[in-house]
C-alpha cells in the first residue's frame, strides 16, 4: 500500500512539474509573439509616416514619382523637391529617432532607471553648451558646429562616467552626478545667451531646440555611416543588455562580460547621441520616452533595442510632420517633442516614486 501511495506521489508531483513547465513555455511563446507583432506594427508605421513625409508638402506628389527619383529617375519638380528638400529630411529625421531611441534605452537600461536618459543626464547639454560656445565666442556656423557638438557630448560623457566609477559604478551615483553637470552646462548656455548678439541667440536658439529645417545629405552622411557601424553590434549584443538588467552578479553567472559589455553599450549609446545631437540638435524627450513606451508596448521581459529604434523614429517623424503642417503654423521637431516630453516626464516620475525604477 505504501509503495502503491508513493507511486501516485510521485506521478502527481510529475505532472505538477510538467504542467508548470508547460506554462513557462506558454508564457514566453506570448511574450515573443507579442515582441515580434509589436515590433512589426512599428516597422510599418514608421514606413507609413516615411512615406507620407515624402508626398506631403506645398505639393502632393504620387507614390510613383516618388519611387521614380528614389530610383534616379529625373521627374520635373519632384527630383529637387523630393530628392534634395523631403529625402534628406526624412532619412535625417529616421536616423536621428533610431539614433535617440536606442542611446536612450540603453542608458535606462544599464542604470535601471527610466529618468536616465541621455537628455536628463547632461549628455545632450554638453553638445549644446559646445555649440552656443562656438556660435557666440567663436562666430563659428554649419558643419564646424556640429563638430563642436559633437565633442562636447563625448567630452560630457567621459566626465560624467569618471567621476561616477570611483568606488565602483552606481547608477544611482551617475544619474546624480549628470543632473549636477547637467544645471552647470544650462547655466553655462544661458550665460553665453545673455552675453550674445541678437543675430546669434537667434541661430543659437534654432540650433538648442532641435531641428530638421537645415537637413541636407551633408548632414545625413556622418550620422548614417555611425549608424550603420553601431547599430548592428549593439543589436546583436541585446540578450547581454537585458541580463544587465539582473544585476552584475546574475549577468555574470549567465556568461556575460560585465564590464565589458556595459563599456560597449556607453560608448555606443554616447557615441550615436553624439551624431544625432550634432545633426540635428538636442531634439527633446526622444530619448527618455523611447525606451518606456516601447516597454509598454511590448510587454516585460522583451528585448526593447529595435522597438525603441522604431518609437524613436516614429517620434522624431510623427513630430516633424506635425510641426509643419497640423497646426497652422510651422515648428521646429523639437518643439512639438518638448510639448510631448514634458507631461510624461511628470508620469514617469509618479510612477516611478510609486513602483521603483525599472522600465
Amino acid at each position: 500500500m505504501s509503495t502503491t501511495k508513493a507511486s501516485v506521489a510521485q506521478t502527481t508531483a510529475a505532472d505538477s512539474g510538467a504542467a508548470r513547465v508547460a506554462t513557462i513555455i506558454a508564457g514566453r511563446r506570448a511574450r515573443h509573439r507579442r515582441h515580434g507583432i509589436a515590433t512589426i506594427v512599428l516597422g510599418i508605421l514608421l514606413f507609413a509616416l516615411f512615406a507620407v513625409a515624402l508626398m506631403v508638402g506645398n505639393k502632393f506628389y504620387t507614390p510613383d514619382q516618388i519611387i521614380r527619383v528614389i530610383l534616379g529617375e529625373t521627374v520635373p519638380g519632384a527630383s529637387f523637391t523630393v530628392g534634395e528638400l523631403r529625402l534628406p529630411r526624412a532619412v535625417l529625421a529616421v536616423l536621428a529617432g533610431l539614433a535617440f531611441g536606442i542611446a536612450g534605452v540603453c542608458f535606462q537600461t544599464l542604470l535601471r532607471n527610466p529618468l536616465a536618459s541621455p537628455d536628463i543626464i547632461g549628455i545632450s547639454d554638453g553638445a549644446g553648451a559646445a555649440a552656443v560656445v562656438g556660435i557666440v565666442v567663436l562666430s563659428l556656423n554649419g558643419p564646424v558646429v556640429s563638430l563642436l557638438a559633437l565633442g562636447g557630448a563625448l567630452l560630457t560623457a567621459g566626465v560624467i562616467y569618471l567621476l561616477s566609477i570611483k568606488g565602483g559604478f552606481a547608477g544611482t551615483r551617475l544619474i546624480l552626478i549628470g543632473i549636477g553637470i547637467a544645471a552647470m552646462l544650462q547655466s553655462v548656455i544661458s550665460y553665453m545667451l545673455s552675453r550674445a548678439a541678437s543675430w546669434d541667440i537667434q541661430t543659437a536658439m534654432q540650433w538648442l531646440t532641435g531641428s530638421l529645417n537645415n537637413a541636407s545629405w551633408e548632414r545625413v552622411t556622418p550620422l548614417a555611416i555611425a549608424a550603420a557601424v553601431i547599430l548592428p553590434l549593439m543589436l546583436t549584443q541585446g540578450r547581454a543588455l537585458g541580463a544587465l538588467q539582473l544585476g552584475d552578479d546574475s549577468a555574470s553567472g549567465l556568461g556575460v562580460r560585465v564590464n565589458r559589455t556595459r563599456l560597449l553599450f556607453i560608448l555606443g549609446a554616447v557615441a550615436l547621441l553624439a551624431f544625432a545631437t550634432a545633426a540635428t540638435g538636442p531634439i527633446a524627450f526622444v530619448a527618455f520616452m523611447a525606451g518606456p513606451i516601447a516597454a509598454r508596448i511590448t510587454g516585460p521581459g522583451a528585448n526593447l533595442l529595435l522597438p525603441s529604434a522604431f518609437v524613436g523614429a516614429v517620434l522624431v517623424l510623427g513630430g516633424d510632420l506635425i510641426g509643419q503642417f497640423a497646426l497652422g503654423a510651422r515648428y521646429p521637431v523639437g518643439v512639438i517633442t518638448g510639448v510631448l516630453g514634458a507631461p510624461y516626464l511628470i508620469y514617469l516620475l509618479i510612477r516611478t516614486n510609486r513602483t521603483g525604477g525599472s522600465l
